[in-house]
């Protein structure tokens, strides 16, 4: 008989063993199960000591009410490590004095395996979700560039290069959060609070990031007010990131930034495009925090545009104003060389020189609606200038102005004027300086050098055929003359050294000579000047007429800060001015003596020199007393005899005196007592030691 002969059954104990295996890796496989549903309890311990590893900080998973109990925790393992914990609280570095770094109260967190591992090497921590009900984050950075952002060995982050980054969260969600941040590189010291919904959530909740903070920001007192598309791509600090819009809101001091645009990171500002306002006190109060050298001014506010990609800025001034006066600019700021640099052009259709002068140490004008302030006893302004200022930065910066008003006493503005300023290695210079005004010109060179002590000030300026009757305000009624009229020309060749203008004008060398061309003088500011009562009295009855100037010359020589005349002299056809004395610019005080000569016959005169002392906030006219006195004493005596004798000693009968000198002996006289050109700056440096005089 023939057929297949069945297998033999496989042995009872081979096929129990099977079944139990298989028994047990299915129970094996629902206690996984059971545990990963049920978050793993038990292992919330050892899940603390090995995040705590991988990171090098302590991390504590706590219930809310017990400090010492991983009750409540839950940790899960498939598809990376998810852990939901009511507390999370991650340590902070060995060398700060804050708690903890990071404070999670109903926290949920999710992190691949490969971001744990990356993080173990020292690469920032990349956490694919982060939610907390309450968030607290106490963030520090050192001079050293040690944050507490870092994680991984310690003293590998130490020897990192580069700039540090803070962790990677791909999604972040807070309810409530709190933040302190202190940044030394910074000098930033601020605490704020912040809601925010973070990245793609899967209930279609709008991202954004709301937030203030307060403190201080460069050493000013600063708070600030954001609106963001989201957190984490503005503190990424990757030149990957998006550009994230945002609106910013920020008042340093009395200053205040209004920002809206884009921001790619904000710890170094990176990215950024957009349209700002700025206002506040002073300019140079803004630079401050920034480290960028600007000129102190009075208030002012500027609209424009800004782009900043990595350490270069680009700034546009579509609409400035300073004071009353009316700007815009072009300027390139570049932080990469090792001592910074400006660059670009300012302009504007009309500047006046009041709201410059706090660059000088002057007091800026007084805002509107404030309280007159009383004045002081000096007139130069004595403060002092940041001269360190000088040396944080370098320049090279066009200066065009359409306008320029010099002040009140002035009819007439420098129209145009330009000029190129340089600021290298400490020393300033206004090169290529021409202005005009009035039909004529002026033309030279400033700089003040900042590498010292003490500022060494050196100018070399030129005027020429600048009207005086239309540069000067003399409007007078009646249509009468100008009180001066001619062509002024001249030259200052000045230089000084200390540490504020005041200090710097009261230690001038050097010359200051001028002179007018084609002049006329008022006949009747001639006769007043020289109190000549009767050609007074005729010239006011039949009005004033011009005088033809024959010579007007003044020539002062500058010996530390005391001004005196060479030659001082207006020479006319009726009459001569001579003026002689001092001015001293060191104490502001000043003994000046004016002397008028006749040229013709005065039946009626009280001439006696003209006396102005004092100081520059309070000066003192007189008439010198002596002089005065014996032509009166006379006139009574001589009216004892008979009334029409007291006249004799009023009549003057003129002058002829043959030592009267022509201007060009004059001229000629000046030239020949001239001092030396300055010296240059080289020259001027005070030897070792010295400081401001």
């Amino acid at each position: 008989m023939t057929g297949t002969t069945a297998a033999p059954p496989a042995p009872p104990r081979r096929r129990r063993a099977l079944r139990w295996i298989l028994g047990g890796l299915a129970a094996f496989v629902l206690v996984l199960l059971g545990c990963e549903l049920a978050g793993w309890p038990f292992l919330a311990g050892p899940v603390e000591r090995a995040l705590s590893n991988a990171l090098h900080r302590e991390v504590q998973l706590r219930a809310a009410d017990d400090a010492t109990s991983s009750r409540g925790a839950t940790v899960r393992f498939l598809g990376g490590l998810e852990v939901r914990v009511p507390v999370l609280r991650i340590g902070a570095p060995d060398w700060s004095r804050r708690p903890y770094f990071l404070r999670a109260e109903g926290a949920r967190m999710h992190l691949s395996y490969g971001a744990l591992w990356r993080a173990r090497r020292g690469a920032p921590l990349d956490i694919a979700l982060l939610h907390a009900d309450r968030l607290t984050v106490h963030a520090e950075r050192l001079k050293d560039g040690r944050a507490s952002w870092q994680f991984g060995d310690p003293n590998a982050s130490a020897e990192a290069s580069g700039p540090p980054e803070l962790p990677q969260i791909q999604e972040l969600t807070v309810r409530d959060g709190h933040l302190t941040y202190e940044d030394a590189p910074l000098r930033a010291r601020l605490t704020g609070e912040v809601q925010l919904n973070e990245g793609v959530l899967a209930d279609n909740t709008v991202s954004g990031l709301v937030g203030s903070a307060k403190g201080t920001y460069g050493g000013f007192d600063v708070t600030a007010r954001l609106k963001a598309a989201g957190a984490m791509p503005l503190l990424a600090s990757t030149r990957s990131a998006p550009p994230t819009p945002v609106q910013l809101e920020l008042t340093a001091g009395r200053a205040n930034l209004q920002f809206k645009g884009t921001v790619s990171d904000v710890l170094k500002l990176t990215g950024l495009s957009g349209i700002y306002k700025v206002t506040g006190p002073s300019l140079g109060a803004v630079g401050e925090p920034l480290g960028v050298t600007l000129p102190t001014t009075g208030a002012f506010s500027i609209n424009g545009k800004v782009v900043k990609q990595d350490k270069l800025w680009r700034v546009v001034a579509d609409r400035a104003t300073v004071g009353e006066s009316k700007l815009g600019a072009a300027l390139t700021f570049d932080a990469r060389p090792k001592v910074p640099e400006l660059s670009g052009e300012v302009h504007g259709p009309r500047v006046l020189l009041a709201d410059l002068a706090p660059a000088i140490g002057a007091e800026p004008p007084a805002e509107r609606g404030a309280a007159p302030v009383t004045p002081g006893p000096n007139v130069l302004p004595d403060k002092p200038f940041d001269l360190p200022s000088l040396r944080a930065m370098n320049a090279n910066v066009l200066l065009a102005f359409d306008r320029v008003e010099l002040g009140h006493l002035f009819a007439m503005p420098l129209s145009p004027l330009k000029t190129h300023l340089t600021l290298k290695d400490g020393k300033l210079r206004l090169d290529d300086l021409v202005a005009r005004t009035a039909e004529g010109n002026m033309r030279g060179n400033v700089s003040l050098d900042g590498t010292g002590q003490a500022a060494l000030w050196t100018t070399d300026l030129r005027w020429n055929d600048v009207r005086l009757e239309r540069w000067i305000k003399q409007q007078r009624s009646d249509n009468a003359p100008p009180y001066v009229s001619g062509r002024l020309v001249g030259r200052a060749q000045l230089r000084g050294e200390g540490k504020s203008t005041a200090q710097i004008l009261g230690s001038l060398d050097g010359s200051l000579r001028t002179s007018i061309r084609d002049g006329k003088m008022s006949h009747l500011a001639i006769e007043a000047a020289g109190i000549d009562v009767a050609q007074l009295l005729g010239v006011m009855i039949k009005g004033d007429d011009d005088l033809p100037i024959q010579c007007a010359l003044v020539d002062l020589k500058a010996n530390d800060g005391v001004l005196t005349p060479r030659a001082m002299v207006v020479e006319t056809t009726d009459s001569n001015i001579w003026v002689d004395g001092k001015l001293s610019l060191r104490d502001e005080s000043m003994d000046l003596r004016a002397v008028v000569s006749p040229r013709d016959f005065s039946p009626l005169t009280l001439r006696t020199p003209l006396r102005v002392r004092g100081t520059f906030s309070d000066p003192v006219i007189s008439l010198e007393k002596a002089p005065l006195a014996r032509k009166a004493a006379m006139a009574v005596l001589l009216g004892l005899v008979n009334p029409f004798a007291a006249l004799i000693p009023l009549v003057d009968p003129g002058s002829d005196d043959e030592h009267d000198e022509t201007c060009a002996a004059l001229l000629e006289r000046a030239r020949k007592a001239a001092p030396p050109a300055p010296a240059s700056r080289t020259a001027m440096a005070p030897s070792s030691g010295s400081g401001a005089r």
